[in-house]
């Protein structure tokens, strides 16, 4: 046992945590806090952003990039408010982030006496963006709590945990135990026969295809392995992007998924709830395995035949294995699958101006480069164009959609990955979102490259207004700041693109740099991706 305040405790309890890093905004609550994290800057990195909802986006590009926990530190009412839209942003995500808020002191908590930075129940939002969240009453109590937060971030469905710690906690010293034995997190167990009947099914199936999203991130290479025994197609939309290499005859996006949908017999949904496809019709001849590690996940959208809960490391290489008992070798289908690729190309030419700029990305990038996609149309086409080669290299808000996430989760890759090129776009309106975070990206050397496109507009919006409705075009025009100049002024790079060739330029410039760079791209009306939205059904 050992006296040490609230605050040291918490910062110990992170160190035995394997935190290296914490995105945050200190602030009168927090001050214990800090103190502690002024002690261990040595094991600790502080990346301390100007706006709360920059720390909480910083921590969820973190997590996203590497696939494991981010925490973030705020102060209590405003500032955990602030951060809030990560927060979901997050749980939509299944992302592993801790959002550390303070709180004021224990003896007015829910008094309503308009203390600094009250809120009404602060501890229950907290707890409906969160998969758990607690309050830490004492310093003892926090090495047990930081404990449980990250089991449970780590059990089961991976999804953001929270803890609150007030003020007068964080500053009062009494004896803390921080040798405490760390339980490992849970992982439902493998049921072996309905992995048997899997199995079976799916090797006797002649048009089998795979569907996955981000539970299947760390079963890539036994996704492949299956996917190649069967030679079943693997799709992914946002958070399955990468799982699959692009680069592979076998790998498609969602919509022309759509095509081969007409004939499958067998669907495989692993860490997917299959969202679009159920909108695309089920018959008696078609069959749905699906695989998730969250009970409730099962069914959501179309009820599955079979189902198996568990994490998908665990269950993937185990049918890989066992589908080879029932499979046949079976021919390649390289030729139907270029010739799917071909007219999807063909679909999609009009598109044009959003690949062009997603090609030159992709060129540059190389193999390990991160994509951070955004609320905008070069976004957008990402989604159904873009080649991604590995997991957690391409990152999008999923069904949150969250406008402005972009540059600064962008930022919060680029802290994971420093050595890594990463790449944000993001229209003249969602980068205004956070753009303050570019002083944060300076300090930091957080070298970010980020394409602005701009067309003065919250250009989606507007596009809807004018297509939709009569023209009736209001409160979607924008006036912006020269974003060149503005970047220059905040000491970080600033180029303007009017060709390939300059954004090109511009970009292998910033990858060389250690500061951020901010490449505006003038661009007038984009082409829409509407049509792909809601593709018709064709079975059932």
């Amino acid at each position: 046992m050992q006296k040490m305040t609230g605050g040291e405790a918490i910062v110990k309890s992170l160190i035995a945590q394997g935190v290296h890093t914490l995105f945050g905004l200190p602030g009168v609550q927090n001050d214990w806090l800090y103190n502690a994290l002024y002690d261990h800057q040595d094991q600790i990195r502080v990346i301390h952003t100007r706006h709360e909802q920059g720390a909480a986006y910083m921590a969820l590009g973190y997590a996203l990039a590497t696939g494991g926990p981010a925490v973030y530190s705020i102060v209590p009412g405003p500032g955990f408010l602030n951060s809030s839209a990560a927060l979901a942003t997050a749980y939509g995500l299944n992302a592993k982030v801790l959002c550390l808020s303070g709180q004021i002191p224990t003896h007015t908590i829910g008094k309503e006496l308009g203390v600094l930075h009250e809120i009404n129940d602060q501890l229950g939002i907290m707890r409906r963006l969160t998969k758990w969240s607690e309050r830490v009453n004492s310093p003892a109590e926090a090495p047990l709590l930081i404990a449980e937060a990250f089991k449970q971030m780590n059990s089961g469905r991976p999804r953001p945990t929270g803890l609150e710690i007030p003020m007068d906690v964080l500053s009062a010293r009494k004896a803390v135990n921080l040798d405490l034995e760390i339980q490992p997190p849970f992982s439902p167990e493998v049921d072996t026969d309905r992995v048997e009947k899997a199995a079976d099914w799916l090797g006797n199936a002649k048009y089998p295809m795979i569907y996955v999203g981000s539970g299947a991130l760390g079963a890539s290479e036994a996704v492949r392995e299956l996917a190649e025994a069967l030679q079943a197609p693997v799709v992914g939309y946002r958070t399955g992007q990468g799982i699959m290499d692009a680069r592979h005859h076998l790998s498609l996006h969602l919509p022309p998924s759509h095509e081969y949908w007409k004939k499958t017999d067998m669907v495989l949904a692993i860490g997917s709830n299959l969202r679009v496809p159920a909108k695309w019709g089920k018959d008696e001849n078609l069959k749905i395995i699906q695989i998730d590690v969250d009970p409730t996940a099962h069914g959501k959208h179309v009820k599955p035949d079979l189902t198996i809960t568990a994490k998908s490391e665990d269950v993937v290489p185990l049918l890989v294995e066992r589908t080879a008992v029932y499979n046949s070798v079976r021919p390649s289908i390289k030729e139907e699958m270029q010739q799917i690729k071909q007219k999807w190309a063909a679909d999609t030419a009009y598109l044009e101006m959003q690949n062009s700029y997603l090609r030159l990305i992709r060129s540059e990038l190389g193999e390990d480069g991160i994509f951070v996609d955004e609320l905008t149309q070069v976004g957008f086409a990402s989604r159904i164009t873009y080649p991604t080669y590995k997991p957690h290299t391409f990152l999008s808000t999923g069904y949150q959609g969250t406008l402005g996430y972009g540059f600064a989760t962008a930022l919060g890759a680029k802290v994971a990955k420093p050595d890594v090129p990463v790449v944000s776009v993001a229209g003249d309106g969602g980068f205004m979102f956070t753009m303050q975070e570019l002083a944060t990206a300076v300090q930091h050397k957080i070298g970010l490259v980020t394409l602005v496109f701009n067309n003065n507009a919250f250009g989606n919006v507007q596009q809807m207004q004018k297509g939709l409705y009569d023209n009736r075009v209001i409160a979607s025009d924008l006036v912006n700041p020269d974003f060149v100049a503005m970047a220059k002024s905040f000491g970080a790079n600033g180029f303007r693109a009017e060709t390939l060739d300059e954004c090109r330029d511009a970009m292998r410039k910033g990858f060389a740099s250690d500061l951020p760079t901010i490449i505006e791209v003038p661009v007038g009306d984009v082409p829409s991706i509407d049509r792909f939205r809601n593709m018709g059904k064709v079975r059932g």
